[in-house]
C-alpha cells in the first residue's frame, strides 16, 4: 500500500486534495493569463505592439460584451455540485469532480472584488479583495485536507458534551471578538484554526474598529494607529501583489514615460496644450486601463 493510500485515500481525504490542486493551479494559471494580457494591453498602449483580434491569451467578449471569467467558474461549481449531489461517483470519479469544482471556485473567487463592487475593480486597489477570497479559500481548504474540525475539537476528544460545548463557546468567543477587532479575515480562518482565532483575540484591534472605537483610550487608540500604520498596510499590499500582480489605478511607468515625453515635445514646438483638468471629478475619472 502507498503512502498516497495510507494518508490520503484512507482517511478520506482524496477529494479535499484534488480539489485543492484543482484550486491553486487554475488560480496561478488564470493569473499568469490576466498578467499577460494586461501587459499586452499596456504595449498596444505605448505602441509597442499591435492591436490584435482574438487569441489565444486575450479577453473573451460573446456579443460584443466581455465575459468574465467568473462566469465560467460559476457554471463549473453548478455543473460539478449537480453531478455529485445526483450521482455522488465513487473514486477515481469524484476527485475529478472535486477538481473540477476546485478549478470553478478558483476562477469565480478570482473576481470576488467584482461580486462585491459590482464593477471591473480587477487591476485596482480594490481588486486585491480577490486575493484575500483566494488565501481565506486556500487556507480552508488545507486545514480540511489536514483533518482539522471546525472548531478544533470534537465531542470524543473533549471528553464529555459539557465539555465540548464549553469549548466551542470559547473558540466561537475568540471568533467573534476577532471579527470585532477588525480582523475579519482573522476571523474567518480561526473558525477552523483555533490557534489563529485566538491570537486575533489577544492582540491589540485596529483602530477603525467597533472595539477600538468603543474601548480604547487615547492612548491605547495610538498604539493601534502606529501598529496598524500606512506602512503595515503597504507590507500587505506588496504582498498581494507578488501573488497577484500589481493593483492599483496608476498607469504603467512605461506609458506614463511616454506621455510625459510627448507633453515635453508638444511644449518645445509651443503646441497648443490643454490646461490639466482640476475640476471637481478630475480626481475620480482616473485611468481605466
Amino acid at each position: 500500500m502507498t503512502w498516497y493510500d495510507t494518508v490520503i485515500v484512507e482517511p478520506g481525504r482524496a477529494p479535499t486534495l484534488w480539489l485543492l490542486i484543482g484550486f491553486v493551479l487554475t488560480f496561478a494559471i488564470t493569473r499568469g493569463v490576466t498578467r499577460r494580457i494586461r501587459a499586452r494591453e499596456h504595449a498596444v498602449a505605448i505602441g509597442e505592439a499591435e492591436p490584435s483580434e482574438g487569441g489565444l491569451l486575450s479577453n473573451i467578449h460573446l456579443g460584443g460584451v466581455h465575459v468574465h471569467h467568473q462566469v465560467w467558474g460559476i457554471l463549473l461549481v453548478l455543473v460539478t455540485g449537480v453531478l455529485q449531489f445526483r450521482f455522488a461517483p465513487d473514486s477515481p470519479w469524484v476527485e475529478v469532480l472535486a477538481a473540477l469544482f476546485g478549478a470553478g471556485a478558483a476562477l469565480a473567487l478570482d473576481e470576488f472584488a467584482l461580486w462585491l463592487h459590482l464593477e471591473d475593480v480587477y487591476w485596482s486597489a480594490e481588486g486585491r479583495k480577490s486575493i484575500d477570497a483566494i488565501l481565506i479559500a486556500s487556507v480552508l481548504a488545507l486545514a480540511l485536507l489536514l483533518g482539522t474540525s471546525p472548531v478544533g475539537v470534537s465531542p470524543e476528544d473533549a471528553g464529555s458534551w459539557w465539555a465540548f460545548a464549553i469549548t466551542l463557546a470559547i473558540h466561537f468567543a475568540f471568533v467573534i471578538l476577532s471579527a470585532l477587532k477588525g480582523k475579519r479575515i482573522t476571523a474567518l480562518i480561526g473558525v477552523v484554526v483555533p490557534l489563529v482565532a485566538s491570537l486575533g483575540a489577544i492582540r491589540l484591534a485596529k483602530p477603525t474598529s467597533f472595539w477600538a472605537r468603543r474601548r480604547y483610550g487615547d492612548a491605547k487608540m495610538e498604539r493601534a494607529r502606529r501598529r496598524y500604520s500606512e506602512e503595515y498596510q503597504a507590507r500587505w499590499d506588496r504582498i498581494r501583489d507578488r501573488i497577484g500582480g500589481s493593483h492599483g489605478t496608476r498607469l504603467g511607468a512605461a506609458v506614463e514615460r511616454r506621455v510625459s515625453e510627448g507633453f515635453a515635445h508638444a511644449t518645445r514646438d509651443d503646441a497648443p496644450v490643454a490646461a490639466p483638468d482640476h475640476g471637481p471629478d478630475a480626481a475620480g475619472r482616473g485611468a481605466s486601463g
